[in-house]
């Protein structure tokens, strides 16, 4: 079972920072001119290559990264066009594999590190060793077998086989993060708890709602978080109208930065999103967890607001991966199931027909009225697994602050089931 440790890296002194950057950057510079080379073989008609044949370029960058990541970065590079090819033979392709920034606003900082390049102790002061090429051994005076070290925080969840260390700068948080991937064999597995089932139900306004067998419920809010990806695209729209006047063009460095930074938001909450969701379902014992699929909902364009959440601000099947590879960690399997009909259907006659959503609350002529994501979530359980208790857990409502998701006594509570007494004995009389 293949599973991942995530760290934060730290470098010793500013010269060790200066020579991690480098090292960095060259490994963004060789995927950007092998991803333009690919891209070029593959739409120009008067070329005549496929995207496989390409310079060598590691000989070009072997002095800076070292022979051995330097062909891990262009493995990496091969698995993402892999990738696209069989997503376009699926017709799921969203587009070419694309670039890590650019010279001059700046490359994404990214490398990939072959497992036994780099060397990981963990103690007191716990530090991670990786290898750089000769040529800037020479420039910054390193010995010929020495290598870089650097600090690292964090304790491993995981131990086992080493994989390919991917180590990346996150601008966001202006730190130097590793994520090491282990394989464990399957009896050191540290396993779910107990047999438990969740069910999601990924929306437009709360990113997600969902219910467990164990009787608790949990509510991911997105309002906010759209409303700045959506100000951002707005912004966007204003440069553009700008800068179509002003000089007949559609885009600029200050354009694409905005790109840049609303999709690095957006990223960034939603990995947070999907580990905070799935610690917490390892606690409650959950092995399985079935996700809503949103395919007829994504074909369906309600209005130009919600195209605008469930298209570019969701990216829903980007959305389902994240989920399904940060579940992997904690040995817990997604399933995307069917879930037609659960925001309408009242979980106390049944019905689908008497039942009206205002915003967030689903009432039903039979006196039903609760949070509708909540209890859409909790139909979509009781669909695909038979016992599921009630009364449910009051459910644990939470909130993004741009650096985790965490549940205010503040908060908003979503509205509790309930059936209004007076309906209830006016049905029975």
């Amino acid at each position: 079972m293949r599973r991942v440790n995530s760290l934060t890296v730290v470098p010793r002194s500013d010269t060790d920072e200066e020579l991690l950057r480098r090292l960095l950057d060259a490994s963004a510079s060789l995927w950007n001119q092998l991803t333009y080379e690919r891209r070029q073989n593959f739409t120009d008609p008067d070329i005549d290559k496929s995207v496989w044949e390409t310079e060598d370029y590691r000989k070009q960058y072997v002095g800076v990264l070292g022979s051995a990541t330097a062909q891990q970065v262009i493995r990496k590079n091969t698995e993402a066009w892999r990738s696209f090819f069989a997503l376009k033979e699926k017709g799921e392709a969203n587009g070419l594999p694309g670039y890590w920034g650019n010279e001059e606003e700046g490359r994404e900082l990214r490398t990939y590190i072959r497992n036994d390049q780099y060397t990981l102790r963990w103690g007191d002061r716990s530090t991670i060793e990786i290898t750089v090429g000769s040529d800037l051994k020479d420039e910054y005076d390193m010995g010929y077998r020495e290598r870089l070290t650097l600090d690292v925080r964090g304790k491993p969840k995981w131990s086992g086989d080493q994989g390919r260390l991917e180590l990346y700068y996150d601008e966001l948080s202006d730190q130097f993060r590793a994520i090491q991937p282990v394989t464990t064999d399957d009896f050191r597995q540290d396993s779910p708890l107990a047999d438990e089932t969740a069910a999601l139900d990924i929306g437009a306004n709360n990113i997600v709602a969902c219910t467990t067998t164990t009787g608790q419920q949990y509510l991911y809010e997105g309002r906010d978080l759209f409303e700045r990806f959506r100000e951002t695209t707005r912004r966007i729209a204003d440069h553009q109208s700008k800068v179509k006047s002003e000089e007949g063009r559609y885009t600029s460095k200050r354009i694409r930065r905005l790109y840049r930074r609303r999709t690095r938001r957006r990223d960034h909450a939603m990995d947070a999103l999907a580990r905070d969701l799935f610690e917490r379902l390892y606690e409650e014992g959950v092995s399985t967890a079935y996700v809503g699929d949103l395919t007829d909902v994504l074909e369906t364009h309600w209005s130009v607001r919600a195209n605008a959440k469930t298209h570019n601000f969701w990216a829903f099947r980007a959305f389902i991966d994240r989920l399904a590879c940060t579940a992997e960690e904690y040995g817990i399997t997604v399933e995307v199931r069917p879930e037609a009909w659960t925001s309408q259907t009242c979980p106390q006659c049944g019905s689908t027909e008497d039942t009206t959503r205002h915003q967030d609350t689903l009432t039903c002529s039979c006196g039903f009225e609760g949070h509708a994501d909540l209890t859409a979530s909790k139909t979509f359980l009781r669909r695909n697994e038979a016992d599921v208790p009630r009364p449910m857990a009051r459910p644990v409502c939470l909130k993004w602050d741009d650096h985790r998701w965490s549940a205010s006594p503040r908060a908003h509570r979503p509205n509790e089931e309930h059936t209004h007494p007076q309906v209830t004995a006016g049905n029975s009389a």
